[in-house]
C-alpha cells in the first residue's frame, strides 16, 4: 500500500458552509505580455513564450493552467472560483515564475514592472477576492524598494523575490538588509515561490531519473537551505516584524528540519567552529521559534503535512489550491480537504484554510461565492 494510502486519515466533517480562502493560486500571464508591453528599447530582449491558452493545445498537453480562462480572465476566473468553492486567493505567476533566473538586472526589472502592472488590472476586477503578490527583482536594492513600494500602494498585499538567489548574491551577504528593513517597514510580507531564481528549475534537468530527483530532492533542498539562511543569519532577529512565507514547497518536512536545527543549536550553544575560531550566531531563540513568530508555508498536497497538523504547523500554515496548475484539485478542493484535514478539530482546520491567510496577509474575510 502506498503511503499516501496508508495517510488517509479523513472522517465526515462537514465543510460545505466554510468559506476558503487559498494561499497560493496562479495566473496564467499571456504568452505575449512583455513583447508587447515592455518598453521599445528592450523588447528586442523580451521573453519568448508559447501562447498555449486555447483548449485544444492544452488539452494535448495535459495542462490545466492554459485551458481555464480564468487564468487570464478575472471574470471568469471569479466564476470558477465559485465552482470550487474557494471564496479568495492570494495569486502568483505563472509565465513570470521564470524570470527570476535572468542575469540582465534591467531586462528583470522592466519584466517584473510589466508584470505588475498586468496583474494589478487583473484584481482590479474583483479587489475583495484576488489578492496579488508583487513580483521584484533584487539584483538593485534600490529599485527593489522602489517597486516594492508602488506595488504596495497599488494593493499588493506582498512581495516575491527569488527562494534561490544569483551565486554572487547569497543570503549569507549583506546584500538584503535594506531590502527586509523597507519590506518590515511597509508590512510587506516577503514570499519565497519554488522555481524562482537560481535552483534546478533554471538547469537542464536531465532524464526521468534527474526530473524526479529535482521535483523532490532539490526542490526541498532550495527551501530549506534558503529558510536555514534567513533564520541562521539573523534576518528575523533583526526584524522582529518582517513576515515571510515559504511558497508551495509543501511543509511536511519542516518541523524535522527545525527540529534538527534546535538541537544542534541547543547542544552547541551560541557559538560554533567554523576554521578561524568561535564565531557567535547572530540568534538568541531557538530556530523554531523564529519560525513560529514570523514565518509561515503554504500547502496544498501533503499528506503527510496533513497528520502533523495534530501537533505542528496549525498557527502558521496555509492551504492553498495552486489553481490553475494541473496538481490543482479543482474543482473538487472541498473534498480533498476532507479528506486531508478531516482529522483535525473544526477551529484547527479553519486556520489552516482561512484565518492564517487573512492574518498573515492583513485582509478581509470576503462574503462566501455562490456558485
Amino acid at each position: 500500500m502506498a503511503i499516501v494510502d496508508m495517510l488517509d486519515t479523513g472522517n465526515d466533517l462537514d465543510i460545505s458552509q466554510e468559506i476558503l480562502i487559498s494561499a497560493d493560486s496562479h495566473v496564467t500571464e499571456p504568452h505575449d505580455l512583455w513583447q508587447t508591453r515592455l518598453p521599445e528599447a528592450l523588447r528586442g530582449s523580451a521573453p519568448v513564450f508559447e501562447d498555449r491558452r486555447s483548449t485544444g493545445a492544452a488539452h494535448s498537453a495535459g495542462t490545466m493552467a492554459d485551458s481555464r480562462p480564468g487564468g487570464w480572465d478575472p471574470l471568469s476566473r471569479v466564476k470558477e472560483m465559485a465552482q470550487d468553492g474557494v471564496s479568495a486567493e492570494v495569486l502568483f505567476p505563472t509565465l513570470a515564475l521564470r524570470l527570476y533566473s535572468l542575469e540582465d538586472a534591467r531586462l528583470q526589472e522592466a519584466c517584473f514592472r510589466v508584470y505588475n502592472d498586468w496583474l494589478a488590472e487583473y484584481c482590479q476586477a474583483s479587489p475583495e477576492r484576488l489578492f496579488g503578490i508583487a513580483a521584484i527583482a533584487t539584483y538593485d536594492i534600490d529599485h527593489a524598494i522602489r517597486e516594492m513600494e508602488r506595488c504596495k500602494k497599488a494593493g499588493f498585499v506582498g512581495a516575491m523575490i527569488w527562494q534561490v538567489p544569483h551565486p554572487d548574491l547569497p543570503w549569507v551577504s549583506d546584500h538584503y538588509e535594506r531590502f527586509w528593513a523597507a519590506a518590515e517597514d511597509m508590512d510587506m510580507p516577503v514570499n519565497l515561490h519554488i522555481l524562482t531564481g537560481f535552483d534546478y528549475s533554471a538547469r537542464d534537468r536531465g532524464g526521468p531519473i534527474e526530473a524526479h530527483r529535482g521535483s523532490v530532492n532539490h526542490k526541498i533542498a532550495g527551501a530549506a537551505n534558503t529558510l536555514f539562511d534567513i533564520i541562521f543569519t539573523g534576518v528575523l532577529e533583526r526584524h522582529s516584524t518582517l513576515n515571510m512565507n515559504i511558497v508551495e514547497s509543501e511543509v511536511g518536512w519542516i518541523p524535522f528540519y527545525l527540529q534538527q536545527w534546535d538541537y544542534y543549536v541547543r547542544r552547541f550553544g551560541s557559538t560554533r567552529e567554523d576554521g578561524s575560531g568561535q564565531r557567535p550566531l547572530s540568534i538568541r531563540m531557538a530556530p523554531s521559534e523564529y519560525f513560529e513568530r514570523q514565518m509561515s508555508a503554504t500547502f496544498f498536497d501533503d499528506p503527510v503535512g496533513g497528520k502533523l497538523f495534530g501537533w505542528w504547523g496549525t498557527e502558521t500554515c496555509m492551504w492553498s489550491t495552486d489553481y490553475p496548475h494541473p496538481n490543482s484539485k479543482w474543482p473538487e478542493s472541498r473534498q480533498f480537504l476532507v479528506k486531508n484535514l478531516g482529522h483535525l478539530e473544526r477551529n484547527a482546520m479553519r486556520k489552516l484554510v482561512r484565518e492564517n491567510a487573512v492574518k498573515f496577509y492583513k485582509i478581509r474575510v470576503p462574503e462566501p461565492v455562490l456558485a
